[in-house]
């Protein structure tokens, strides 16, 4: 298969930065031919960077460049959806960041108009080729764990306390802000790791961080530059987020199992002092620290044994080894365990549930609506 031409969107911010290195990395495989970014200093030198021949603020002319047959889409979540389908009718393969949608039936639209159709599509849920997670996936597939009734998860992204205020605060650009960042990668794993899907959620939502410093539009790499070395006391202008920093989910898998899942990007909640993930099953127990690769076993009456640690050389290229090997795999109708549309829709069906908990204080129920289409 010749080699890709790829246009990206969102070319210039905390996402697209790293992703477009890794395609430069990977000439055999892609070319950059197209960006497209709001703030034109960031834009060219990102040309220059890549050696595009073509930069725009129209994302439109992107999608409709004749040499770009795959689009990568890392814009702000409120963007994805009309870009996405957009390249569904010109016929352009698409790696969409997540959470693909602002809703369910954005995610749905995406995802059908994809489906059946021999083109390629990649969502970037990268917790699925983190070594420690494939092997925690191997052990429950193996029955070592018996069946799994209970799983409590963590997943905290703490902030610097005076990062400033980004579109990532923001409920009009950020599908669900937590829920939707961090809580669309926690869910997938579990889908992933268990093969299950949760029917129901208890979820309480909130904003849990002090107004932020207020320094106009900048992105999520100035800003963690400057949050991590000023002070909040250094600019007098204050906003606060609208969109949640802080969930706790109860939830009910279709086996009847139970979890809890938390979920932050709040200062004060940091990771790293109890496990990532624990998996509760009938015949033992498996404890997954993501930082420092452990896993634990423990039986009913002895006390948790260190299993293995599994080494984390790191993701590499994560273009080369996973999505273009993907997306190739689906333009041809293979089937693929690496995560698509189809996932991203399924998550976001999730993500729906526990907004509307959080709103209405509730059970809320996924019912069948997570079902594929056939």
């Amino acid at each position: 298969m010749p080699a890709f031409g790829v246009g990206v969107l969102g070319a210039t911010g905390y996402i697209a930065t790293p992703y477009r290195a890794e395609i430069r990395q990977s000439p055999a495989d892609a070319r950059i031919v197209a960006l497209c970014a709001r703030r034109r200093d960031l834009l060219e030198a990102a040309a220059q960077q890549d050696d595009s021949p073509f930069i725009t603020n129209d994302w439109r002319q992107v999608v409709e460049h004749p040499n770009v047959n795959v689009v990568l889409v890392a814009t702000p979540d409120a963007l994805h959806h009309e870009a996405v389908m957009a390249c569904a009718s010109a016929g352009k393969h698409v790696v969409c960041e997540k959470p693909i949608g602002m809703n369910a039936t954005e995610a749905i639209e995406m995802w059908s108009a994809y489906r059946d159709r021999g083109l390629g599509h990649f969502v970037p849920f990268w917790t699925r080729y983190v070594p420690v997670f494939r092997r925690a996936r191997e052990i429950v597939r193996s029955g070592t764990l018996g069946e799994i009734r209970a799983v409590i998860y963590r997943w905290h992204n703490p902030r610097p306390a005076s990062m400033p205020f980004t579109w990532r605060d923001d409920a009009e650009f950020s599908a669900a802000g937590s829920l939707a960042d961090v809580g669309s990668h926690a869910y997938d794993t579990i889908r992933w790791l268990l093969g299950q899907e949760v029917v129901r959620v208890l979820v309480h939502a909130d904003v849990i961080s002090p107004a932020k410093p207020d320094l106009g539009a900048v992105n999520l790499d100035e800003a963690l530059r400057w949050g991590g070395t000023h002070s909040t006391n250094e600019s007098p202008q204050r906003r606060r987020g609208t969109a949640f920093d802080f969930a706790d989910v109860a939830f009910v898998l279709d086996n009847g199992a139970v979890g809890s899942l938390v979920l932050s990007h709040a200062p004060f909640l940091r990771k790293g002092l109890a496990p990532e993930l624990e998996l509760h099953g009938t015949e033992a127990s498996l404890s997954l620290d993501r930082i420092g690769g452990r896993l634990m076993l423990a039986h009913a009456g002895n006390p948790p044994e260190l299993l293995e640690t599994v080494p984390d050389p790191g993701f590499g290229n994560r273009f080369a080894r996973h999505v273009f090997p993907a997306l190739r795999a689906r333009i041809a109708g293979e089937l693929s365990d690496h995560p698509g549309l189809d996932d991203g829709w399924a998550v976001q069906c999730f993500t729906d549930a526990c907004v509307n908990s959080a709103r209405e204080g509730t059970w809320a129920a996924l019912g069948n609506s997570i079902t594929r289409p056939s």
